[in-house]
């Protein structure tokens, strides 16, 4: 069983990675407790969308003054109208079995630090995940679908479409549309998707094709959506994406980049939107990962590391507690959980408020030029870093430490000089 790494390093890991708004200083549950900022409540299944909340709140006049306000009111206020809200609408369950808990992992808190910022932005860029057998790759990447808030999609929709967003509704979805007795447009709610990339995974799997079978009884061209279309709005996993066929991975990471996928078979053509946080690992034992890949990825980043003796007892404690009791060690960490979930919720909120100043853009291309890195990509998934993590704190605008995270995560693994070392000192360039 995986419960944390351990082995020497195979990419940089970044310096002073431990920031203390996120992990509190502690590992495990309590780090994620602390991770939160907020006080452990339990989240009732949301009778609406979270916008539903953001309105509940703005009438509660805390809309429109939130980001000013304690994030723990904020958290409390917006858990207090997600009970109000609740109309005890049942919600889809995926087949995604129960998996060990992401608060529960010790160590690893660059991973989960990042895995967070994903589930608050999923247009981050992706995260990439290298290590070697047993430091839990699979494990956090798992249990981050238990942080992911349930969506509400169109019925009939074959992509998880968006009921409030429908200029992105695939081709032909406004012709299934059904509305209730009030003229309501009739939505389900389903928990977030996580689909697993095999392999072996071939291209009309991938990206969808013509269902032949159901074709011929229906008599006319019927479209059998793909993985890519499973996932929008969920999480798309890859596990050892060095090893999957180059033309697949290509075609993938061209599709996640667009925002969209455009099926093109016999009979038919067909658009659909396809916007999952994508999370990849591999182990570099078994192969490197191809530069272009790395390069199309915002975030890689190792979980290849040496935990000292009482983090290592804890972690077989917890891989114990799970084999022995996998429904009671997801208990134990539901508090933790919960807290960071309620977080996310928050967050995507708050990330649409979040402004970065041109000087503090014009510092994060100079630390990619510093670096020598190559291409504009790590520019735009630094920024985009940046906003999530201020988002993840509470605020609107984002800070030097914002700056300096984005920095480690997202410029540092790409540098083509050692940049493993601290920011420029006092007389040198410092974040605005």
């Amino acid at each position: 069983m995986q419960a944390a790494g351990m082995s020497s390093t195979a990419i940089p890991v970044p310096y002073a990675a431990r920031r203390s708004q996120m992990v509190g200083g502690g590992s495990g549950a309590a780090g994620f407790r602390a991770r939160a900022g907020v006080n452990p409540m339990r989240v009732v299944k949301p009778g609406g969308t979270l916008r539903s909340v953001v309105r509940a709140m703005a009438a509660n006049d805390l809309g429109a003054k939130r980001l000013a306000v304690d994030p723990k009111i904020i958290a409390e206020r917006a858990a207090q109208a997600a009970m109000e809200l609740d109309s005890n609408r049942s919600i889809e369950k995926s087949n995604f079995r129960q998996t060990f808990p992401l608060a529960a992992v010790i160590g690893q808190e660059n991973i989960k630090a990042a895995l967070l910022l994903g589930a608050i932005d999923p247009a981050l860029g992706g995260i990439a995940i290298s290590g070697r057998r047993g430091t839990a790759k699979s494990i956090m990447a798992r249990g981050l679908h238990a942080l992911l808030p349930p969506i509400e999609i169109v019925d009939g929709t074959i992509c998880n479409s968006d009921p409030e967003n429908p200029g992105s509704w695939e081709d032909g979805l406004i012709n299934k549309l059904r509305r209730d007795e009030n003229g309501n447009l009739v939505t389900r709610l389903r928990e977030a998707p996580f689909v697993q990339v095999p392999l072996g995974v071939t291209e009309d799997r991938l990206v969808g094709t013509v269902d032949i079978e159901a074709s011929m009884k229906e008599g006319r061209t019927v479209f059998q959506p793909g993985l890519l279309a499973e996932a929008h709005r969920g999480i798309l996993y890859v596990d050892e994406i060095n090893l999957l066929d180059e033309s697949v991975s290509n075609l993938l990471l061209s599709v996640l980049a667009e925002g969209e996928n455009v099926v093109e078979r016999e009979g038919i053509t067909l658009r659909h939107p396809c916007r999952p946080l994508l999370i990849a690992t591999f182990n570099p034992e078994e192969g490197n990962l191809r530069e272009h890949l790395l390069d199309r990825i915002a975030v890689t980043l190792s979980a290849d590391q040496v935990l000292g003796f009482d983090d290592r007892v804890l972690a077989v404690d917890q891989a114990m507690n799970f084999q022995n009791s996998a429904e009671k060690a997801v208990k134990d960490a539901e508090e933790a959980t919960e807290g960071a979930r309620t977080q996310v919720l928050l967050a995507r909120e708050w990330l649409k408020e979040v402004v970065i100043s041109r000087e503090q853009i014009d510092y994060l291309i100079a630390e990619a030029t510093r670096g020598v890195v190559q291409g504009h990509r790590a520019d735009l998934f630094a920024v985009k870093a940046a906003k999530a993590l201020a988002a993840l704190d509470g605020r609107s605008k984002v800070n030097a430490e914002d700056l300096k995270q984005a920095v480690r995560l997202v410029i540092i693994p790409r540098c083509k000089v050692d940049m493993d070392v601290p920011p420029p000192d006092e007389d040198e360039q410092q974040p605005p």
